[in-house]
């Protein structure tokens, strides 16, 4: 499921993450899965992400950062 992580766009739909990854091929693996419920807004501020929950509860989360292998495009 795509999310989009501009800390204004609430999430569509209940799910459970482990890790989100980037357009750009990086992923943020969190320490621990994390629920996010319908209407949380996701963002990523310095190093971490940040969770809004729609009743306004600001929640930092806990992860590390780490680069993606792709195959280059064009490639093959």
């Amino acid at each position: 499921m795509r999310l989009t992580a501009d800390g204004a766009t609430p999430i569509p739909r209940s799910v459970l993450v482990e890790e989100l990854e980037t357009d750009e091929g990086h992923a943020f693996e969190l320490t621990r899965p994390l629920f996010l419920a319908t209407g949380d807004r996701i963002g990523f501020e310095g190093d971490g992400l940040v969770v809004v929950r729609s009743c306004g509860v600001r929640l930092t989360v806990d992860g590390d950062w780490s680069t993606r292998c792709r195959p280059s495009a064009g490639r093959g």
